[in-house]
């Protein structure tokens, strides 16, 4: 992928976001990132989005260092680096402060798998992370976001469970590139929503079986998964 392919899809992605209704002003982020160059693209810092053109969009190495660009880039970028070097599988990442997601981040607690819409996308909830320490917000506050990220995924596999809750902050989506992560943002928003109306018409509702959980998320991600179009 040339470095402006990568910059055309980062801007769609990023675009995208308040036509979906998961951002306010100015409150998000998303992200790609290239294996071939190792170079990763991400929105400017507190850019509003109908001001930003691909021009705007931000070239880093993953070790930081600005490629191209002349605007500051998104004060979370330590955040989706970290997960890049982390998860070279990642293409693409997603930050917002979409309502009912981070309204379960606010409450610090995980996205039960209440039907089959969630298991379609998440293989199990949809983990929160804990809270950040004091000393991790007040040194390298964004790295320790991914640090904590990454602590809370040490037994989950990431492209199976493609988002999660930083508590008291709110969702990063991920995925094979800018538009599955945006995609994902989408979905996490909705059973997050969906979660919250469950919860409250039934309190003690418990999540799906396993058994159904597996149908549907094998269903379209798994080894003989049959959903779509070959």
């Amino acid at each position: 992928m040339t470095v402006l392919a990568l910059k055309r899809a980062v801007l769609e992605a990023n675009l995208e976001l308040p036509r979906q209704g998961l951002v306010t002003l100015t409150w998000g982020n998303a992200s790609g990132f290239d294996p071939d160059t190792g170079l990763a693209a991400i929105k400017p810092s507190g850019v509003p989005y109908e001001r930003l053109t691909v021009d705007d969009i931000v070239v880093l190495n993953l070790q930081g260092e600005r490629v191209e660009g002349t605007l500051k880039p998104s004060s979370d970028t330590p955040t989706h680096l970290l997960l890049y070097r982390t998860w070279p599988q990642l293409r693409g990442i997603v930050h917002c402060h979409s309502t009912h997601a981070t309204a379960w981040a606010q409450a610090r607690r995980a996205i039960p798998a209440f039907g089959t819409t969630h298991a379609d996308y998440f293989h199990g909830p949809v983990p929160c992370s804990r809270p950040l320490r004091r000393d991790e917000v007040e040194d390298d506050y964004e790295l320790n976001t991914g640090r904590v990220i990454v602590e809370t995924f040490a037994h989950l596999d990431p492209l199976a469970c493609p988002g999660i809750l930083v508590a008291e902050h709110g969702p990063f989506t991920w995925g094979r590139g800018p538009v599955e992560a945006l995609h994902g943002a989408v979905v996490l928003e909705e059973i997050a929503r969906m979660a919250i109306l469950t919860a409250t018409l039934d309190p003690a509702r418990r999540p799906i079986a396993d058994y159904l959980l597996d149908k549907h998320y094998l269903r379209k991600h798994g080894s003989k998964a049959y959903y779509g179009q070959s």
